[in-house]
């Protein structure tokens, strides 16, 4: 039962943003646990401790096309609930896992919970706006969201300071249990039983049909997945970049969360930009920006032998994920834009499309770390480069002047 009052904006927008931003938290505050696990463990290959990002990246993606397609059927709060619970008993099961094997499993049924938290905030946020005011939402949904993965690291290193990467995965216990009690109390049902569809594999196949169908829809999420790529290959590595290559030991939460903070500030900027440069020019603008600095990093780092500076590989770096906040949020309300009619089926469809893609793809780039920034570099000019031509196939080579339509 809801308490008594409508909610208002604010309280809705931090809402689905703490919902969206349980994702990142869960990554990023494991990350200074890496070096902990990988010997407790004894694992052979440096990079494979890498698996706790990607195996929760994947299911999680998977996972998707499920949450949305029910909750067209069944609305959209049971749904988010209990995606919610299965978060907090894979914590638990994390929490007293005995091999790393046992720790994969728990991590792949975290990210089969928080699927639903993800996906549904997309699908309540296009339940209720549109159009320039979606993209406001999605970027200030955004800009709250990575405060979550700004803090993570350091939570994570505070949490081993008092215990062992055990206390981690209790404390992700907790969460959701917290979020589930406001979220059942405060938000309402975004899809009255009106407008809800009867769960059967004919509908969702010709929903489904809707989405393959629409050729903008899939252009832009393959190119969100592409710069997801990006971000996913950064994360992947970024404790042996950072904590390894670099040597920043207590500094790396520290460095983490600042240039996570970037991608808060973009989604601030885009806020406050959507509405007067307009959606299409914003976000191709930001796409082409985002290739000249790939390709800019590429330079540097074989100019460097995939050694910069750390000065310079932060303000590198701190680049590409500004643009990540300007374009991830506009590609998402471009895609979705002409499906409102199947907000539900697209969302899940198109989560787990660019969700599956950035996972799959970072890991084969976070697989390839070398000791340098090189094999990191490489994977943000072809993502980049591949996106911006994704893209401008889909505007027929019309850049800044992106097709309205609306389902």
């Amino acid at each position: 039962m809801r308490s008594a009052g409508p909610i208002r904006f604010a309280e809705f927008v931090l809402i689905v943003a703490t919902l969206s931003g349980l994702t990142a938290f869960s990554v990023d505050n494991v990350l200074p646990a890496f070096p902990a696990i990988a010997g407790q463990f004894h694992l052979a290959g440096q990079n494979d401790v890498q698996y706790l990002v990607y195996t929760y990246g994947i299911s999680y993606a998977i996972m998707q096309l499920v949450y949305g397609t029910v909750s067209d059927s069944a609305g959209r709060r049971p749904v988010v609930l209990f995606g919610l619970a299965v978060y907090a008993v894979a914590s638990l099961l994390g929490t007293f896992a005995d091999s790393f094997p046992q720790l994969l499993t728990a991590r792949v049924l975290q990210g089969i919970g928080a699927a639903s938290a993800r996906v549904l905030s997309m699908a309540i946020i296009r339940d209720r706006y549109h159009g320039s005011d979606m993209a406001r939402v999605l970027s200030l949904t955004l800009m709250m969201t990575i405060l979550l993965p700004v803090v993570a690291p350091s939570a994570g290193s505070l949490l081993l300071l008092v215990g062992s990467w055990r206390t981690i995965f209790a404390s992700m216990a907790v969460i959701p249990v917290l979020l589930s009690v406001w979220f059942g109390l405060r938000m309402p049902e975004t899809l009255p039983p009106g407008r809800r569809s009867r769960f059967s594999a004919q509908r969702i196949l010709a929903d489904a049909g809707i989405v393959a169908a629409t050729r903008r829809s899939v252009a832009y999420a393959t190119a969100t997945g592409l710069v997801m790529a990006c971000l996913y290959a950064y994360v992947g590595s970024a404790q042996q970049i950072l904590g390894g290559t670099y040597r920043l030991g207590g500094l790396f939460p520290l460095l983490v969360g600042m240039l996570a903070a970037v991608l808060s500030v973009a989604a601030f900027t885009n806020a406050r930009l959507v509405k007067s440069i307009g959606l299409s020019r914003l976000a191709h603008a930001a796409l082409c920006g985002n290739a000249a600095v790939a390709v800019i990093q590429l330079s540097v780092a074989y100019l460097f032998g995939g050694h910069p500076p750390l000065a310079l590989f932060c303000v590198m770096i701190g680049g590409s994920l500004f643009l990540f906040g300007l374009i991830i949020p506009n590609f998402s309300s471009l895609a979705l834009e002409p499906l409102g009619s199947v907000a539900g089926t697209a969302a899940s469809m198109l989560g787990a499309y660019t969700t599956l893609m950035g996972a799959v793809l970072g890991l084969f780039v976070g697989r390839a770390f070398d000791g340098t920034i090189l094999p990191l570099s490489i994977g943000f000019v072809v993502f980049g480069l591949t996106s911006l031509a994704t893209v401008a196939w889909s505007e027929r080579g019309r850049l800044f002047h992106a097709s309205q339509q609306v389902a």
